[in-house]
């Protein structure tokens, strides 16, 4: 379980990297508010700032061939910079310039602008929007591409987040 949290730890990392909130020592380790199912919910603090967070790993990904790094789906709140509902993608490699990736759950599909090995949604009402659907749904299948070209799929289990996102809500909400 140490591991795991470390590696959760280094997903936040990358998320507080792009708002200009990492740092080389956060004040604490990522504390587990609670495992439900296939997501786990964590909070964070540095310098005052609190984060709470769910996130998942796949349960499968395609090509299998392909070596990748640490890959997650992560919903955050900001509770200091009233942000709620923050989703994001670390994918384990670096994507192509330019690309999108795709969360597709059931028939909805919504698009994340790539970054280095990260992705984010461009509109905070298409964030809400994929909230949504992921309380609705069973699976989550991300696709992305490469910056070596690969067509990466990412499969997601969806239970347990609406508890989960409710913990973080309540604590971080």
């Amino acid at each position: 379980m140490k591991h795991m949290l470390r590696r959760h730890l280094l997903g936040m990392l990358m998320v507080a990297a792009t708002l200009g909130l990492a740092g080389p020592v956060w004040a604490e380790e990522p504390k587990i508010l609670g495992s439900y199912k296939a997501w786990d919910a964590y909070k964070l603090t540095r310098d005052g700032n609190t984060i709470c967070y769910v996130v998942s790993q796949p349960t499968d990904t395609q090509p299998k061939n392909v070596r990748r790094g640490d890959i997650f789906f992560i919903v955050s709140n900001w509770a200091n910079l009233n942000i709620k509902g923050q989703p994001s993608v670390v994918t384990g490699y670096t994507y192509r310039d330019g690309s999108t990736t795709t969360a597709k759950i059931g028939s909805e599909k919504f698009n994340f602008f790539t970054q280095g090995d990260g992705a984010w949604m461009r509109e905070s009402a298409n964030e809400q929007k994929i909230i949504s659907a992921m309380r609705r749904g069973t699976t989550m299948i991300i696709t992305g591409t490469s910056s070596r070209g690969t067509l990466t799929t990412d499969r997601y289990s969806l239970a347990g987040v609406s508890a989960a996102l409710e913990k973080i809500n309540q604590v971080c909400g």
